[in-house]
């Protein structure tokens, strides 16, 4: 089977990641944004002048650029779900309703 021969997967749910997990990634983003400004910080005192002002302001512009990343939520919508495929394989029917009535007994 060709990869675009493959059928997708039907999608069961259309929840979100749960918040803790979003809450790691926002920390994650934010603690990597502030690495980078101490970087930024400790090679503006080694490079000459025109590239030690640039990473300066770099580091005076990064901790908005962190909290924005930070306080950025998840905005994806969930796809559209669309009913799944015939694929031709043998598959489990619906089970026939048989009519009757209800006959009380004695008592």
């Amino acid at each position: 089977m060709s990869p675009a021969s493959t059928p997708k997967p039907t999608l069961i749910t259309s929840a979100r990641k749960r918040r803790s997990l979003d809450n790691d990634e926002r920390r994650y983003r934010y603690l990597w944004t502030m690495a980078v400004r101490v970087a930024c910080f400790l090679a503006a005192t080694v490079t000459p002048l025109p590239w030690n002002l640039i990473l300066l302001v770099a580091a005076a512009v990064l901790p908005t650029v962190a909290v924005m990343l930070a306080n950025a939520i998840d905005q994806r919508r969930p796809p559209d779900l669309e009913p799944p495929e015939p694929s031709g394989k043998a598959e489990l029917t619906s089970a026939d309703t048989v009519g009757g009535s209800v006959v009380e007994g004695p008592g």
